[in-house]
C-alpha cells in the first residue's frame, strides 16, 4: 500500500460520501496504479512486479485446464462485495462470465488468490482474507514467492497457503504446499498443485 505520488496530490479525486466505493473507482486516474476498496477504504498500490504476474501466468493456465465447464479463471478482475470492490489477484467463479459488468458478484466466487508483494504482504496475509471469508468466499489461497517468517528451513518457493472456509465463518488452513511436494487440491475442484511449475 502507499500513498499517492506528489504530483497527483490536490488534483486526485475524493469520494463522493464519506466512504470510498466500488463506483468511485470509475473516476480514478490511469495512471498505472493499483485501486482498490476495502471497508469504504482506497487501497492504492504500485504495479506488480515480473515475478508475481509470471506466478499468476502460469497459475492460472494451471486452474483453466482443471476447472469444470461452468467455472472460469480471471486475472486482476474486482470482486462486488456490496460497495466494496477487491482485486484478487485470481478468481475462480461459477456461471457466465460477466462481460460488461464491473467485477464478478461475490455469490459466484468459489476462490480468491493471492500472491504476496513486498508492499502487499499486511493485506495479503491478514486484512483481505478476513475480508473474504466475512464476505463468504469459500476458498482463499495465499502464495508466497518471497523467503518469510515461519517459512520451514528446507522449503522450495513458491510455497502455496490453501484455506477453507468453516462453519463459523473463518478460514482454517487445509494445506500448505511448498515447491518440492505434489498435492491434489478437491476444493473449488480437483487441481493438482506443483507450485515449482509457476516459476519454470
Amino acid at each position: 500500500m502507499s500513498t499517492l505520488p506528489s504530483d497527483q496530490v490536490g488534483i486526485f479525486p475524493v469520494p463522493r460520501s464519506g466512504r470510498w466505493t466500488a463506483a468511485d473507482l470509475d473516476h480514478l486516474p490511469d495512471n498505472g496504479l493499483r485501486y482498490e476498496v476495502l471497508n469504504g477504504q482506497l487501497i492504492v498500490n504500485a504495479a506488480p512486479k515480473p515475478r508475481h504476474q509470471w506466478v499468476i501466468k502460469w497459475l492460472e493456465r494451471a486452474l483453466d485446464d482443471a476447472a469444470p465447464d461452468d467455472h472460469y479463471v480471471l486475472a486482476g478482475i474486482g470482486v462486488l462485495i456490496g460497495d466494496d470492490e477487491p482485486i484478487p489477484d485470481l478468481t475462480v467463479a461459477r456461471g457466465a462470465v460477466p462481460m460488461d459488468d464491473r467485477g464478478v458478484p461475490v455469490a459466484d466466487v468459489a476462490l480468491v488468490v493471492e500472491v504476496v508483494a513486498s508492499s502487499t504482504t499486511l493485506q495479503d496475509r491478514m486484512v483481505k482474507p478476513a475480508f473474504y471469508a466475512a464476505a463468504g468466499i469459500p476458498n482463499y489461497w495465499r502464495i508466497e514467492i518471497n523467503p518469510f517468517k515461519g517459512r520451514f528451513r528446507a522449503e522450495r518457493l513458491p510455497v502455496l497457503f490453501a484455506y477453507a472456509l468453516d462453519d463459523s465463518g473463518e478460514y482454517q488452513l487445509a494445506h500448505r504446499v511448498p515447491a518440492d511436494q505434489l498435492v491434489t487440491l478437491r476444493s473449488p475442484f480437483a487441481f493438482t498443485v506443483d507450485t515449482a511449475s509457476w516459476l519454470r
